[in-house]
Protein backbone atom coordinates (compact mmCIF):
# COMPACT_ATOMS: atom_id res chain seq x y z
CA UNK A 1 0.00 0.00 0.00
CA UNK A 2 0.83 3.34 -0.50
CA UNK A 3 1.57 4.63 2.95
CA UNK A 4 0.39 8.25 3.93
CA UNK A 5 1.34 9.94 6.87
CA UNK A 6 1.20 13.39 7.83
CA UNK A 7 2.65 13.35 11.60
CA UNK A 8 6.45 12.97 10.78
CA UNK A 9 7.91 14.37 7.46
CA UNK A 10 10.53 11.56 5.71
CA UNK A 11 13.79 13.62 6.48
CA UNK A 12 12.81 13.44 9.98
CA UNK A 13 11.87 9.59 9.89
CA UNK A 14 15.24 8.97 8.57
CA UNK A 15 16.96 11.11 11.12
CA UNK A 16 15.09 9.19 14.07
CA UNK A 17 15.99 5.99 12.31
CA UNK A 18 19.87 6.39 12.45
CA UNK A 19 19.58 7.51 15.87
CA UNK A 20 17.64 4.27 16.73
CA UNK A 21 14.59 5.61 17.91
CA UNK A 22 12.00 3.26 18.31
CA UNK A 23 8.51 3.96 16.87
CA UNK A 24 5.91 1.98 18.52
CA UNK A 25 4.25 2.24 21.53
CA UNK A 26 4.85 0.53 24.97
CA UNK A 27 1.45 0.52 26.40
CA UNK A 28 0.23 -3.02 25.58
CA UNK A 29 -3.74 -1.80 25.16
CA UNK A 30 -2.66 0.12 22.45
CA UNK A 31 -0.51 -1.98 20.59
CA UNK A 32 -3.54 -4.72 21.39
CA UNK A 33 -5.78 -2.30 19.65
CA UNK A 34 -3.03 -1.33 16.29
CA UNK A 35 -2.78 -5.40 15.46
CA UNK A 36 -6.45 -5.99 15.82
CA UNK A 37 -7.41 -3.29 13.06
CA UNK A 38 -4.32 -4.99 11.11
CA UNK A 39 -5.69 -8.84 11.52
CA UNK A 40 -9.40 -7.19 10.72
CA UNK A 41 -7.73 -5.51 7.47
CA UNK A 42 -8.14 -1.70 8.69
CA UNK A 43 -5.85 -0.33 6.04
CA UNK A 44 -6.59 3.54 6.69
CA UNK A 45 -7.00 5.46 9.83
CA UNK A 46 -8.35 9.38 9.81
CA UNK A 47 -6.49 11.15 12.95
CA UNK A 48 -7.13 13.90 14.43
CA UNK A 49 -4.58 15.41 16.60
CA UNK A 50 -4.24 14.99 20.50
CA UNK A 51 -2.19 14.18 23.64
CA UNK A 52 -3.93 11.31 25.16
CA UNK A 53 -4.27 9.14 21.65
CA UNK A 54 -0.69 9.62 21.09
CA UNK A 55 0.15 5.88 22.04
CA UNK A 56 -2.04 5.17 19.39
CA UNK A 57 -1.15 7.84 16.98
CA UNK A 58 2.56 7.11 16.86
CA UNK A 59 1.51 3.04 16.41
CA UNK A 60 -0.70 3.55 13.53
CA UNK A 61 1.48 6.29 12.11
CA UNK A 62 4.60 3.92 11.65
CA UNK A 63 2.47 0.99 11.02
CA UNK A 64 3.90 -0.25 7.18
CA UNK A 65 0.05 -1.76 6.33
CA UNK A 66 -1.96 1.05 7.62
CA UNK A 67 -2.35 4.68 5.62
CA UNK A 68 -2.86 7.13 7.77
CA UNK A 69 -4.14 10.72 7.28
CA UNK A 70 -4.37 13.92 9.28
CA UNK A 71 -7.78 15.57 9.53
CA UNK A 72 -7.60 18.23 12.09
CA UNK A 73 -11.72 18.65 12.78
CA UNK A 74 -13.04 16.11 14.15
CA UNK A 75 -16.63 16.26 12.81
CA UNK A 76 -14.97 17.14 9.18
CA UNK A 77 -12.30 13.71 10.01
CA UNK A 78 -15.25 11.58 10.26
CA UNK A 79 -17.43 12.41 7.35
CA UNK A 80 -14.15 12.47 5.32
CA UNK A 81 -13.77 8.73 6.59
CA UNK A 82 -16.90 7.96 5.86
CA UNK A 83 -16.53 9.40 2.25
CA UNK A 84 -13.49 6.78 1.83
CA UNK A 85 -15.96 3.82 3.52
CA UNK A 86 -19.03 4.93 1.16
CA UNK A 87 -16.42 4.40 -2.10
CA UNK A 88 -14.09 0.92 -0.87
CA UNK A 89 -17.20 -0.49 0.91
CA UNK A 90 -14.82 -1.44 3.51
CA UNK A 91 -14.24 -0.47 7.54
CA UNK A 92 -11.96 2.94 7.84
CA UNK A 93 -11.13 3.82 11.16
CA UNK A 94 -10.92 7.88 13.00
CA UNK A 95 -9.02 8.16 15.57
CA UNK A 96 -9.47 10.66 18.40
CA UNK A 97 -7.99 12.08 22.10
CA UNK A 98 -10.50 12.46 25.06
CA UNK A 99 -13.26 14.77 25.86
CA UNK A 100 -15.57 16.80 23.47
CA UNK A 101 -13.20 15.63 20.19
CA UNK A 102 -15.04 12.26 20.48
CA UNK A 103 -18.37 14.28 20.49
CA UNK A 104 -17.74 15.86 16.91
CA UNK A 105 -18.08 12.68 15.56
CA UNK A 106 -21.72 12.06 16.17
CA UNK A 107 -23.55 13.37 13.06
CA UNK A 108 -21.15 10.88 10.82
CA UNK A 109 -21.76 7.90 13.14
CA UNK A 110 -25.52 8.94 12.73
CA UNK A 111 -25.08 8.64 8.57
CA UNK A 112 -22.90 5.74 8.94
CA UNK A 113 -26.16 3.91 11.03
CA UNK A 114 -28.34 4.43 8.45
CA UNK A 115 -26.93 4.18 5.48
CA UNK A 116 -24.81 1.39 6.10
CA UNK A 117 -21.57 1.93 6.19
CA UNK A 118 -18.44 0.77 7.97
CA UNK A 119 -17.28 3.26 10.56
CA UNK A 120 -14.70 2.54 13.14
CA UNK A 121 -14.44 4.83 15.60
CA UNK A 122 -11.32 4.29 18.13
CA UNK A 123 -11.44 7.43 20.78
CA UNK A 124 -8.47 7.70 23.39
CA UNK A 125 -9.95 8.18 27.13
CA UNK A 126 -8.83 8.73 31.01
CA UNK A 127 -8.79 5.75 32.79
CA UNK A 128 -11.87 5.20 35.35
CA UNK A 129 -10.70 6.80 38.26
CA UNK A 130 -10.02 10.07 36.43
CA UNK A 131 -13.36 10.16 35.56
CA UNK A 132 -16.21 12.91 36.97
CA UNK A 133 -13.39 14.40 39.83
CA UNK A 134 -12.98 17.14 37.38
CA UNK A 135 -9.66 16.33 35.59
CA UNK A 136 -9.07 18.38 32.50
CA UNK A 137 -10.42 17.54 28.56
CA UNK A 138 -13.13 14.33 30.57
CA UNK A 139 -16.31 13.38 30.13
CA UNK A 140 -17.97 10.21 29.82
CA UNK A 141 -17.09 8.01 26.93
CA UNK A 142 -18.10 5.03 27.60
CA UNK A 143 -21.74 3.67 25.10
CA UNK A 144 -21.79 7.41 24.19
CA UNK A 145 -23.12 6.51 21.12
CA UNK A 146 -25.10 4.26 22.56
CA UNK A 147 -28.48 5.07 20.04
CA UNK A 148 -26.18 4.85 16.73
CA UNK A 149 -24.02 2.35 17.13
CA UNK A 150 -23.87 -1.49 16.18
CA UNK A 151 -21.59 -2.11 18.93
CA UNK A 152 -19.68 -0.46 21.72
CA UNK A 153 -16.12 -2.06 23.03
CA UNK A 154 -15.44 -0.65 26.35
CA UNK A 155 -11.36 -1.74 26.96
CA UNK A 156 -9.63 -1.62 30.20
CA UNK A 157 -5.76 -0.60 30.66
CA UNK A 158 -5.06 -3.74 32.64
CA UNK A 159 -3.25 -6.89 31.70
CA UNK A 160 -5.59 -8.87 33.65
CA UNK A 161 -8.50 -8.00 30.87
CA UNK A 162 -5.95 -8.47 28.02
CA UNK A 163 -8.47 -11.59 27.12
CA UNK A 164 -11.02 -9.71 27.52
CA UNK A 165 -10.21 -6.33 25.86
CA UNK A 166 -8.94 -9.24 22.81
CA UNK A 167 -12.76 -10.41 22.68
CA UNK A 168 -14.14 -7.11 22.53
CA UNK A 169 -12.20 -5.20 19.90
CA UNK A 170 -12.49 -8.38 17.46
CA UNK A 171 -16.27 -8.39 18.11
CA UNK A 172 -16.40 -4.70 17.22
CA UNK A 173 -14.16 -5.05 14.31
CA UNK A 174 -16.09 -8.15 12.73
CA UNK A 175 -19.63 -6.50 13.35
CA UNK A 176 -18.38 -3.58 11.23
CA UNK A 177 -17.26 -5.60 8.59
CA UNK A 178 -20.27 -8.10 8.28
CA UNK A 179 -22.95 -5.81 9.58
CA UNK A 180 -21.58 -3.02 7.60
CA UNK A 181 -22.27 0.09 10.18
CA UNK A 182 -20.36 2.59 12.86
CA UNK A 183 -18.72 0.74 15.85
CA UNK A 184 -17.25 2.54 18.69
CA UNK A 185 -13.58 1.30 20.69
CA UNK A 186 -12.95 3.23 23.56
CA UNK A 187 -9.14 2.77 24.70
CA UNK A 188 -8.20 4.26 28.06
CA UNK A 189 -4.35 5.06 28.70
CA UNK A 190 -3.21 6.33 31.85
CA UNK A 191 0.20 8.15 31.67
CA UNK A 192 3.14 8.13 30.17
CA UNK A 193 1.96 8.45 27.16
CA UNK A 194 4.66 8.92 24.73
CA UNK A 195 6.90 5.74 25.63
CA UNK A 196 7.97 3.83 22.33
CA UNK A 197 9.53 0.41 21.81
CA UNK A 198 10.93 -1.06 18.90
CA UNK A 199 8.85 -3.95 18.22
CA UNK A 200 5.07 -4.19 17.60
CA UNK A 201 3.57 -7.09 19.65
CA UNK A 202 1.14 -9.52 17.48
CA UNK A 203 -2.16 -11.20 19.03
CA UNK A 204 -4.49 -13.47 18.15
CA UNK A 205 -8.06 -12.69 18.25
CA UNK A 206 -10.41 -15.27 18.06
CA UNK A 207 -13.28 -15.18 15.44
CA UNK A 208 -16.82 -14.33 17.06
CA UNK A 209 -19.74 -16.36 16.15
CA UNK A 210 -21.71 -14.02 14.18
CA UNK A 211 -25.39 -14.64 12.53
CA UNK A 212 -25.18 -15.23 9.16
CA UNK A 213 -28.41 -14.69 6.48
CA UNK A 214 -30.55 -17.40 6.10
CA UNK A 215 -32.37 -17.28 3.21
CA UNK A 216 -34.28 -20.49 3.66
CA UNK A 217 -37.05 -18.92 5.24
CA UNK A 218 -38.35 -16.84 2.20
CA UNK A 219 -41.25 -18.82 0.05
CA UNK A 220 -40.13 -17.87 -2.85
CA UNK A 221 -43.33 -19.53 -4.20
CA UNK A 222 -45.74 -18.06 -2.37
CA UNK A 223 -44.58 -14.38 -3.19
CA UNK A 224 -44.46 -15.50 -7.11
CA UNK A 225 -47.97 -16.57 -6.71
CA UNK A 226 -48.82 -13.18 -5.09
CA UNK A 227 -46.89 -10.82 -7.44
CA UNK A 228 -48.09 -13.25 -10.61
CA UNK A 229 -52.12 -12.17 -9.63
CA UNK A 230 -51.47 -8.88 -9.87
CA UNK A 231 -51.85 -6.16 -12.59
CA UNK A 232 -50.18 -3.40 -11.13
CA UNK A 233 -47.00 -4.05 -9.40
CA UNK A 234 -44.31 -1.33 -8.70
CA UNK A 235 -40.78 -1.61 -7.76
CA UNK A 236 -39.30 2.05 -5.74
CA UNK A 237 -35.37 1.75 -5.49
CA UNK A 238 -33.87 4.25 -2.86
CA UNK A 239 -30.20 5.11 -2.33
CA UNK A 240 -28.27 2.46 -3.72
CA UNK A 241 -24.79 1.37 -4.37
CA UNK A 242 -24.00 0.97 -8.33
CA UNK A 243 -24.21 -3.07 -8.71
CA UNK A 244 -23.82 -4.69 -12.26
CA UNK A 245 -25.27 -7.73 -10.99
CA UNK A 246 -28.27 -5.97 -9.19
CA UNK A 247 -28.86 -3.72 -12.42
CA UNK A 248 -28.82 -6.80 -15.08
CA UNK A 249 -31.58 -9.02 -12.64
CA UNK A 250 -34.10 -5.73 -12.75
CA UNK A 251 -34.15 -5.69 -16.48
CA UNK A 252 -36.55 -8.76 -16.18
CA UNK A 253 -38.79 -6.12 -14.41
CA UNK A 254 -38.30 -3.16 -17.22
CA UNK A 255 -39.88 -5.69 -19.44
CA UNK A 256 -42.70 -6.69 -17.44
CA UNK A 257 -45.79 -4.77 -18.36
CA UNK A 258 -47.67 -5.03 -15.26
CA UNK A 259 -44.37 -3.53 -13.34
CA UNK A 260 -43.39 0.66 -13.02
CA UNK A 261 -40.09 0.71 -11.87
CA UNK A 262 -39.15 4.45 -10.01
CA UNK A 263 -35.83 5.16 -9.69
CA UNK A 264 -34.48 7.87 -6.97
CA UNK A 265 -30.94 9.92 -8.71
CA UNK A 266 -29.50 8.21 -5.59
CA UNK A 267 -30.67 4.60 -6.81
CA UNK A 268 -27.50 4.19 -9.16
CA UNK A 269 -30.02 2.33 -11.63
CA UNK A 270 -31.12 2.96 -15.36
CA UNK A 271 -33.21 1.43 -17.69
CA UNK A 272 -35.18 3.08 -20.53
CA UNK A 273 -38.37 1.88 -19.34
CA UNK A 274 -37.99 3.17 -15.54
CA UNK A 275 -38.92 6.36 -14.12
CA UNK A 276 -36.20 8.45 -12.86
CA UNK A 277 -37.55 11.52 -12.04
CA UNK A 278 -40.64 10.33 -9.63
CA UNK A 279 -41.67 13.94 -9.10
CA UNK A 280 -41.98 15.15 -12.34
CA UNK A 281 -44.38 12.18 -12.56
CA UNK A 282 -46.61 12.19 -9.87
CA UNK A 283 -46.76 15.95 -8.58
CA UNK A 284 -49.66 17.10 -10.50
CA UNK A 285 -51.79 14.02 -9.97
CA UNK A 286 -55.60 13.93 -9.19
CA UNK A 287 -57.29 11.49 -6.72
CA UNK A 288 -58.69 9.43 -9.92
CA UNK A 289 -54.49 9.42 -11.93
CA UNK A 290 -53.32 8.40 -8.20
CA UNK A 291 -55.93 5.78 -7.61
CA UNK A 292 -55.13 4.40 -10.90
CA UNK A 293 -51.42 4.41 -10.14
CA UNK A 294 -51.68 2.85 -6.69
CA UNK A 295 -50.21 -0.59 -7.08
CA UNK A 296 -51.18 -3.77 -5.80
CA UNK A 297 -48.18 -5.22 -4.75
CA UNK A 298 -44.65 -2.63 -3.93
CA UNK A 299 -41.20 -3.65 -3.76
CA UNK A 300 -38.88 -1.19 -1.81
CA UNK A 301 -35.15 -1.81 -1.88
CA UNK A 302 -32.38 0.52 -1.06
CA UNK A 303 -32.01 3.25 1.45
CA UNK A 304 -33.83 6.53 2.03
CA UNK A 305 -36.32 7.95 -0.12
CA UNK A 306 -35.39 11.54 -1.23
CA UNK A 307 -38.56 12.20 -2.90
CA UNK A 308 -41.70 13.40 -0.46
CA UNK A 309 -44.62 13.14 -2.35
CA UNK A 310 -44.09 9.20 -3.22
CA UNK A 311 -43.89 8.87 0.20
CA UNK A 312 -46.97 11.01 1.04
CA UNK A 313 -48.66 9.47 -2.53
CA UNK A 314 -47.96 5.17 -0.91
CA UNK A 315 -49.26 6.74 2.58
CA UNK A 316 -52.22 7.31 1.45
CA UNK A 317 -53.02 5.12 -1.37
CA UNK A 318 -51.26 1.95 0.07
CA UNK A 319 -50.94 -1.26 -1.74
CA UNK A 320 -51.98 -4.67 -1.00
CA UNK A 321 -48.87 -6.12 -0.22
CA UNK A 322 -45.40 -4.26 0.54
CA UNK A 323 -42.29 -6.37 0.54
CA UNK A 324 -39.33 -4.58 1.62
CA UNK A 325 -35.73 -5.72 0.83
CA UNK A 326 -33.29 -5.42 3.05
CA UNK A 327 -30.31 -7.76 4.50
CA UNK A 328 -30.06 -5.65 8.11
CA UNK A 329 -33.71 -4.49 8.76
CA UNK A 330 -37.02 -3.33 7.87
CA UNK A 331 -38.17 -0.27 6.71
CA UNK A 332 -41.47 0.21 7.12
CA UNK A 333 -41.72 4.02 5.01
CA UNK A 334 -45.23 3.71 3.89
CA UNK A 335 -47.19 2.51 7.46
CA UNK A 336 -48.29 -0.87 5.00
CA UNK A 337 -45.03 -3.62 5.14
CA UNK A 338 -46.44 -6.76 4.68
CA UNK A 339 -43.51 -8.33 4.56
CA UNK A 340 -39.54 -7.95 5.36
CA UNK A 341 -37.32 -10.22 3.20
CA UNK A 342 -34.14 -10.46 4.97
CA UNK A 343 -31.82 -10.73 2.10
CA UNK A 344 -29.90 -8.46 0.04
CA UNK A 345 -31.76 -7.42 -3.15
CA UNK A 346 -29.09 -9.45 -5.38
CA UNK A 347 -29.52 -12.49 -3.63
CA UNK A 348 -33.69 -12.04 -3.75
CA UNK A 349 -33.93 -11.30 -6.90
CA UNK A 350 -31.43 -13.88 -8.64
CA UNK A 351 -34.11 -16.37 -6.98
CA UNK A 352 -37.39 -14.73 -7.28
CA UNK A 353 -36.57 -14.55 -10.82
CA UNK A 354 -36.73 -18.35 -11.36
CA UNK A 355 -40.41 -18.16 -10.27
CA UNK A 356 -42.10 -14.98 -12.24
CA UNK A 357 -42.53 -14.68 -15.55
CA UNK A 358 -44.05 -11.53 -17.35
CA UNK A 359 -47.70 -11.03 -17.38
CA UNK A 360 -50.03 -8.93 -19.90
CA UNK A 361 -51.12 -5.03 -18.33
CA UNK A 362 -51.57 -1.60 -19.62
CA UNK A 363 -49.76 -0.94 -15.93
CA UNK A 364 -46.68 0.27 -16.95
CA UNK A 365 -47.74 1.49 -20.71
CA UNK A 366 -50.07 3.90 -19.23
CA UNK A 367 -46.88 5.74 -17.02
CA UNK A 368 -44.46 5.59 -18.84
CA UNK A 369 -46.81 7.30 -21.66
CA UNK A 370 -47.22 10.25 -18.92
CA UNK A 371 -43.79 10.24 -18.39
CA UNK A 372 -42.35 10.95 -22.08
CA UNK A 373 -45.11 13.73 -22.20
CA UNK A 374 -43.67 15.14 -18.89
CA UNK A 375 -39.67 15.24 -19.98
CA UNK A 376 -40.65 16.46 -23.02
CA UNK A 377 -42.47 19.27 -21.41
CA UNK A 378 -39.26 19.57 -19.22
CA UNK A 379 -36.95 19.87 -22.23
CA UNK A 380 -39.44 22.56 -23.51
CA UNK A 381 -39.67 24.79 -20.23
CA UNK A 382 -35.57 24.58 -20.13
CA UNK A 383 -35.41 26.46 -23.50
CA UNK A 384 -35.97 29.91 -22.48
CA UNK A 385 -35.69 29.41 -18.69
CA UNK A 386 -33.97 32.27 -16.95
CA UNK A 387 -30.88 32.35 -14.81
CA UNK A 388 -31.99 30.32 -11.92
CA UNK A 389 -31.02 27.65 -9.62
CA UNK A 390 -32.95 25.06 -11.63
CA UNK A 391 -31.45 26.77 -14.98
CA UNK A 392 -27.94 26.32 -13.50
CA UNK A 393 -28.79 22.43 -12.50
CA UNK A 394 -29.68 22.02 -16.16
CA UNK A 395 -25.86 23.75 -17.30
CA UNK A 396 -24.01 21.75 -14.89
CA UNK A 397 -25.44 18.64 -15.08
CA UNK A 398 -25.11 18.71 -19.50
CA UNK A 399 -21.60 19.94 -18.73
CA UNK A 400 -20.68 16.54 -16.15
CA UNK A 401 -17.85 14.07 -18.15
CA UNK A 402 -19.31 10.61 -18.17
CA UNK A 403 -17.78 8.44 -15.83
CA UNK A 404 -17.79 11.43 -12.94
CA UNK A 405 -18.46 10.31 -9.88
CA UNK A 406 -21.15 12.74 -8.54
CA UNK A 407 -21.62 13.76 -4.96
CA UNK A 408 -24.69 15.75 -4.09
CA UNK A 409 -25.04 17.79 -0.83
CA UNK A 410 -28.64 17.81 1.07
CA UNK A 411 -31.86 19.87 1.08
CA UNK A 412 -32.90 22.12 -1.80
CA UNK A 413 -29.75 20.42 -3.75
CA UNK A 414 -30.28 16.93 -3.44
CA UNK A 415 -34.59 17.98 -4.87
CA UNK A 416 -33.60 19.76 -7.74
CA UNK A 417 -30.87 16.50 -9.02
CA UNK A 418 -34.32 14.20 -8.56
CA UNK A 419 -35.92 15.96 -11.62
CA UNK A 420 -33.31 15.92 -14.10
CA UNK A 421 -32.05 12.38 -15.99
CA UNK A 422 -28.11 11.98 -15.72
CA UNK A 423 -25.60 10.06 -17.32
CA UNK A 424 -25.69 6.30 -16.74
CA UNK A 425 -21.91 6.34 -16.55
CA UNK A 426 -22.04 8.58 -13.63
CA UNK A 427 -22.29 7.25 -10.12
CA UNK A 428 -24.36 9.48 -7.58
CA UNK A 429 -23.89 9.80 -4.00
CA UNK A 430 -25.42 11.85 -0.77
CA UNK A 431 -25.62 11.62 2.44
CA UNK A 432 -29.33 10.49 2.87
CA UNK A 433 -28.81 8.28 5.97
CA UNK A 434 -29.74 11.66 8.43
CA UNK A 435 -30.02 14.01 5.49
CA UNK A 436 -28.06 16.61 7.42
CA UNK A 437 -25.85 19.19 5.46
CA UNK A 438 -23.35 18.84 7.83
CA UNK A 439 -20.86 16.68 6.49
CA UNK A 440 -21.39 17.14 2.32
CA UNK A 441 -18.38 18.59 1.50
CA UNK A 442 -16.65 16.44 3.87
CA UNK A 443 -18.21 13.33 2.85
CA UNK A 444 -17.38 14.44 -0.51
CA UNK A 445 -13.55 14.82 -0.21
CA UNK A 446 -13.09 11.34 1.29
CA UNK A 447 -15.08 9.98 -1.61
CA UNK A 448 -12.63 11.81 -4.14
CA UNK A 449 -9.75 10.74 -2.56
CA UNK A 450 -10.29 7.16 -2.75
CA UNK A 451 -12.33 7.04 -6.03
CA UNK A 452 -10.24 6.94 -9.48
CA UNK A 453 -12.33 8.82 -10.97
CA UNK A 454 -12.95 12.97 -11.10
CA UNK A 455 -15.73 14.03 -8.04
CA UNK A 456 -17.67 16.73 -8.22
CA UNK A 457 -19.75 17.88 -5.41
CA UNK A 458 -22.59 20.26 -6.38
CA UNK A 459 -23.77 22.08 -3.04
CA UNK A 460 -25.63 25.07 -1.72
CA UNK A 461 -24.44 27.94 0.04
CA UNK A 462 -25.50 27.46 3.65
CA UNK A 463 -24.84 23.59 3.60
CA UNK A 464 -21.04 24.31 1.47
CA UNK A 465 -20.49 27.12 4.76
CA UNK A 466 -21.53 24.99 7.51
CA UNK A 467 -18.74 22.40 6.42
CA UNK A 468 -16.47 25.40 5.53
CA UNK A 469 -13.38 23.41 7.70
CA UNK A 470 -13.93 20.54 5.40
CA UNK A 471 -10.97 22.08 2.92
CA UNK A 472 -8.87 22.56 5.85
CA UNK A 473 -7.66 18.99 4.89
CA UNK A 474 -3.81 18.09 2.86
CA UNK A 475 -5.65 15.09 1.20
CA UNK A 476 -7.90 16.90 -1.37
CA UNK A 477 -6.61 15.22 -4.93
CA UNK A 478 -6.14 18.44 -7.70
CA UNK A 479 -8.86 16.81 -9.85
CA UNK A 480 -11.65 17.73 -6.75
CA UNK A 481 -14.39 20.08 -7.75
CA UNK A 482 -17.56 22.24 -5.88
CA UNK A 483 -19.68 23.64 -7.73
CA UNK A 484 -21.33 26.31 -5.75
CA UNK A 485 -25.10 27.75 -6.24
CA UNK A 486 -25.21 30.37 -3.85
CA UNK A 487 -28.57 32.08 -3.48
CA UNK A 488 -27.81 34.01 -0.28
CA UNK A 489 -29.94 31.48 2.06
CA UNK A 490 -31.62 28.44 2.53
CA UNK A 491 -33.49 28.49 -0.57
CA UNK A 492 -35.52 25.31 0.50
CA UNK A 493 -37.33 27.39 2.98
CA UNK A 494 -38.97 29.33 0.10
CA UNK A 495 -40.42 26.13 -1.42
CA UNK A 496 -41.32 24.01 1.14
CA UNK A 497 -45.12 25.01 2.79
CA UNK A 498 -44.96 26.33 5.76
CA UNK A 499 -41.89 29.00 6.28
CA UNK A 500 -43.54 31.61 4.32
CA UNK A 501 -46.45 31.74 6.21
CA UNK A 502 -44.84 32.62 9.38
CA UNK A 503 -42.92 36.44 10.65
CA UNK A 504 -39.58 34.35 11.31
CA UNK A 505 -39.12 33.87 7.77
CA UNK A 506 -35.22 34.86 8.25
CA UNK A 507 -34.66 32.21 11.22
CA UNK A 508 -35.80 29.39 8.52
CA UNK A 509 -33.43 30.77 5.64
CA UNK A 510 -30.47 32.44 7.14
CA UNK A 511 -29.95 35.33 4.17
CA UNK A 512 -26.20 36.11 4.38
CA UNK A 513 -23.73 37.74 1.67
CA UNK A 514 -20.94 35.53 1.77
CA UNK A 515 -18.78 34.28 -0.94
CA UNK A 516 -16.56 31.49 -1.23
CA UNK A 517 -13.68 33.59 -2.68
CA UNK A 518 -11.26 34.30 0.58
CA UNK A 519 -11.80 30.82 1.56
CA UNK A 520 -10.51 29.50 -1.67
CA UNK A 521 -7.47 31.57 -1.67
CA UNK A 522 -6.95 29.90 1.86
CA UNK A 523 -7.23 26.89 1.25
CA UNK A 524 -5.60 26.68 -2.03
CA UNK A 525 -8.82 26.34 -4.92
CA UNK A 526 -9.00 27.57 -8.29
CA UNK A 527 -11.58 30.11 -7.85
CA UNK A 528 -14.49 31.28 -10.26
CA UNK A 529 -17.96 32.57 -10.75
CA UNK A 530 -20.99 33.54 -12.47
CA UNK A 531 -23.76 35.60 -12.28
CA UNK A 532 -25.69 34.82 -15.35
CA UNK A 533 -26.64 31.83 -17.53
CA UNK A 534 -23.55 32.64 -20.45
CA UNK A 535 -20.85 33.07 -17.72
CA UNK A 536 -22.28 30.02 -16.03
CA UNK A 537 -21.79 27.94 -19.60
CA UNK A 538 -18.32 29.97 -20.16
CA UNK A 539 -16.82 29.19 -16.76
CA UNK A 540 -17.81 25.68 -17.08
CA UNK A 541 -16.21 25.11 -20.12
CA UNK A 542 -12.88 23.69 -19.29
CA UNK A 543 -13.85 23.41 -15.47
CA UNK A 544 -13.36 19.92 -15.36
CA UNK A 545 -9.72 19.41 -17.42
CA UNK A 546 -6.71 18.65 -15.41
CA UNK A 547 -5.12 21.28 -13.45
CA UNK A 548 -2.82 21.75 -10.16
CA UNK A 549 -5.46 22.42 -8.30
CA UNK A 550 -8.99 21.44 -7.07
CA UNK A 551 -11.73 24.20 -8.00
CA UNK A 552 -14.58 26.18 -6.93
CA UNK A 553 -17.19 27.34 -9.66
CA UNK A 554 -19.33 29.43 -7.12
CA UNK A 555 -22.71 30.53 -9.18
CA UNK A 556 -25.09 33.31 -7.50
CA UNK A 557 -28.51 33.19 -8.34
CA UNK A 558 -31.19 35.40 -7.53
CA UNK A 559 -32.91 34.62 -4.08
CA UNK A 560 -36.59 36.26 -4.88
CA UNK A 561 -37.04 34.62 -7.76
CA UNK A 562 -35.57 30.42 -7.66
CA UNK A 563 -39.18 29.33 -5.98
CA UNK A 564 -41.23 31.02 -8.31
CA UNK A 565 -39.17 29.24 -11.47
CA UNK A 566 -39.58 25.75 -9.46
CA UNK A 567 -43.53 26.42 -8.68
CA UNK A 568 -43.99 27.88 -12.27
CA UNK A 569 -42.16 24.68 -13.95
CA UNK A 570 -44.87 21.73 -12.05
CA UNK A 571 -47.83 24.09 -13.39
CA UNK A 572 -46.27 24.24 -16.88
CA UNK A 573 -45.53 20.42 -17.04
CA UNK A 574 -48.94 18.99 -15.93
Amino acid sequence: MNKKSNFQSSENSSSLERLGTAFFPAKELAQLVISACTQFHIETVVISPGSRNAPLTIGFSNHPEIETLSVVDERCAAFFALGIAQQTQKPVAVLCTSGSALLNYYPAIAEAFYSNIPLVVISADRPKHLIDIGDGQTIRQENVFANHILFSANLVENPKFKTRNGQLIGEALQIATSQQGPVHVNVPFDEPLYETVSELQEFNFPNISLSSLDNSHINYQKLASIWSAASKKMIVVGVNYPDEELHNLIDLYAEDESVLILTETTSNLHHNKAVNAIDQLIFSLEDAEFKALQPDVLVTFGGMIVSKRIKRFLRDYQPKHHWNIDARKATNTFFCLSEFIQTTPVDFFRNFNKFVTPITSNYQAKWLSIRDYRRKKHASYFADLKHSDFKVFEQVLNAVPANTQLQISNSAIIRYAQLFTIKNSIQVFCNRGTSGIDGSTSTAIGAAFASKNQTLLITGDLSFFYDSNALWNANIPKNFRIVLINNSGGGIFKIIPGPKTTNALSYFETPHCLTAEHLAKTYGFEYNKAFATEIVASELNGFFNESHQPKILEIFTPSKENDTVLKDYFKYIK
